[in-house]
């Protein structure tokens, strides 16, 4: 069974930094592509940031130069640096592994193995 744990959320100011982190149980992080997505209020669940078995990275057109993603095969984790936050970053965060649209722009498919979730808020 897989599982999911999210963290390092928070709220922080226009410009600040976060680093989340998902640690996973049930799969092998090193076996695939994982993703971190999120959701905003009212809006649909869209992918943020990518990184395959190789540790080749892609990111969506509104994260790209802002986020880093990386990852710990010894630690099956997988975590989200975020700089230069904004307002609009602002969402509940979800890794998850990925099944397909590993190498696109943020069109990732993933069956839907979610965790609960990180909170991040970004204030102007």
């Amino acid at each position: 069974q897989v599982q999911l744990v999210e963290s390092g959320g928070g709220s922080v100011q226009s410009g600040g930094s976060l680093t989340l982190s998902c640690v996973g149980s049930g799969f092998t992080y090193s076996s695939g592509c994982m993703g971190w997505f999120r959701q905003a209020p009212g809006k649909e669940r869209e992918g943020v940031a990518a990184i395959d078995n190789y540790g080749r990275t892609t990111y969506a057109v509104s994260v790209k130069g802002r986020f880093t993603i990386s990852q710990d095969n010894a630690k099956n984790a997988v975590y989200l640096q975020m700089n230069s936050l904004r307002p609009e970053d602002t969402g509940m965060y979800y890794c998850a592994p990925v099944q397909e649209g590993c190498y696109s722009d943020g069109d990732y498919y993933t069956d839907g193995d979610w965790g609960q979730g990180t909170q991040v808020t970004v204030s102007s």
